[in-house]
């Protein structure tokens, strides 16, 4: 799928910080048009206090790449930008250079749907500096916020205990380009379905979707609603029974399944979308197998998140089926993943030897990795995962020994375990780099991935911490680096 094939705007480049543009244009004034720069990917902390984040957007990192170019009204737009200290902001010559370009990067990542976990780099991309700052907006904006939505609909999906989950966030999602990525993203993450149409269309995803309140509202009576509706929708009936009072919305419900089985159509649920879920849940269950309707199911809805449905489980409620909406849409309670995208490396030119460079910070948790980093999971005998080593083949001493990438007086012992690189390439020197994975490749690697993980890992309350470091010699180059720059700074 084309980004242009969304409700996203074609102006793909446009898309970005203003400063993403400034800073290209200083690097082609500076000569710098030959430099390159190798830039990753991460976050610091798991979100939702939890114990891991499941990699999502990386299968549009490609068509961002492709489709990033500057067309005639994206430089006419450029040409009239003005620069507050008067005249235009962005020189001819940029922008006839803009005018021609075409991204030379080339990309590795997690593979989508598998797992991430805090520092280590999700994303790497390599090439010409100008090339690596203009995508690093609009990249960031793919992967933050949909790795926030997979992680949420995941730890969802987990408290569903294997009851499907539908996406009803579109209403709630902020904007169009929202709702479509909650969609692609919640699917990835497990949700079974999603009520987006648009979606549907685009991605092949599930749809879902019955009545709401103003159907029942809008006849003389309830029943006469519910009548209305098994004539017209007899394959996909579900009635939502608390519009005026659920022990009476039950009893209609109940009334109008068995004129369906007397036509031979069946009720396949009934929805409930407020009050007690888990006492009319049980309720509901009660009244519809004393009816003999066993196979009518019971679906909840009304501000759902992970653990509102385990303690519905908790409470014994015979729930089938759940509609999350506002809290998957908006990853209540945490907007934003906080995923930066920082420079490990530079070299002059591409025939050049790469210079791991590092950046400090007053804040100790803000210090990056230098170097080309890639990724190792180390898997135990059954498959698991029980640890994550960044390396930088330039200096990898081949051994199995990694030091904490937060705190280096702890270290960990990975010998005898299985190893398995984990990024993949995307793009190659600015085009995709095998055929398109389609998102229910990604969504099964989710699934896998999750089943593996240590449960201690998965869990919601006080997760264990799953151990990422750095190979001991990049670990040695960060602590050189870091030195030396606190000498520089120092010297001024």
């Amino acid at each position: 799928m084309a980004l242009t094939d969304a409700t996203m705007s074609s102006d793909v480049a446009l898309n970005t910080d203003l400063y993403e543009l400034t800073m290209a244009q200083g690097f082609w004034e500076s000569g710098m048009r030959e430099a390159e720069g190798c830039f990753t990917v991460f976050f610091r902390e798991c979100p939702f206090e939890g114990g891991y984040a499941v990699a999502c957007g990386i299968g549009q990192i490609a068509d961002l790449v492709e489709n990033f170019v500057f067309d005639e009204g994206s430089i006419d737009y450029l040409a009239r930008v003005m620069a507050p200290g008067g005249g235009p902001m962005f020189k001819r010559g940029f922008l006839d250079y803009l005018r021609d370009f075409r991204m030379r990067v080339s990309v590795w990542a997690i593979p989508e749907g598998d797992l991430a976990f805090p520092r280590e780099p999700m994303v790497r991309v390599e090439g010409p500096l100008i090339d690596c700052q203009l995508l690093e907006t609009a990249l960031l904006n793919l992967v933050n916020f949909q790795t926030l939505v997979a992680t949420k609909t995941a730890r969802v999906v987990h408290a569903a205990e294997g009851h499907p989950v539908s996406d009803f966030g579109l209403r709630r999602a902020q904007g169009p380009d929202g709702g479509l990525s909650v969609a692609r993203a919640s699917y990835i993450g497990g949700a079974s379905s999603t009520s987006n149409v648009l979606a549907g269309k685009i991605y092949g995803i599930p749809v879902f979707g019955t009545h709401a309140h103003s159907w029942v509202m809008s006849f003389p009576t309830e029943l006469d609603a519910f009548r209305a509706f098994a004539r017209s929708s007899p394959k996909n009936c579900v009635f939502l029974v608390d519009t005026y009072d659920v022990h009476q919305g039950i009893r209609n419900a109940i009334t109008v399944a068995k004129e369906m089985e007397g036509a031979g159509e069946r009720l396949a649920a009934i929805r409930i979308d407020s009050g007690d879920l888990a006492k009319l849940s049980k309720e509901t269950r009660r009244a519809f197998d004393e009816a003999g309707l066993p196979y009518v199911r019971i679906s909840a809805s009304n501000d759902l998140d992970e653990y509102t449905i385990q303690s519905l489980f908790a409470q014994g409620a015979p729930i089938d089926s759940f509609g999350v909406g506002t809290k998957l849409a908006t990853c209540d309670p945490q907007p934003s993943l906080g995923g930066v995208y920082k420079l490990s490396a530079t070299r002059a030119s591409k025939d050049s030897d790469w210079e791991p460079v590092i950046k400090l910070s007053e804040m100790a948790y803000k210090r990056t990795i230098p170097g080309i980093q890639h990724l190792r999971r180390y898997l135990d005998a059954s498959g698991c995962p029980v640890g994550d080593m960044i390396v930088d083949d330039a200096c990898d001493r081949g051994g199995t020994s990694m030091v904490d990438v937060v705190d280096d007086l702890v270290s960990y012992d990975l010998s005898g375990l299985e190893v398995r690189e984990v990024h993949e390439q995307v793009v190659c020197d600015g085009r995709r780099s095998g055929d398109v994975e389609g998102i229910e490749v990604a969504r099964s690697r989710c699934r896998e991935s999750l089943m593996r993980l240590d449960p201690a890992v998965r869990r919601f309350l006080n997760p264990q911490i799953y151990p990422v470091g750095l190979e001991a010699g990049l670990a040695q180059v960060r602590r050189k680096l870091a030195t030396s720059e606190h000498a520089n700074s120092r010297r001024g």
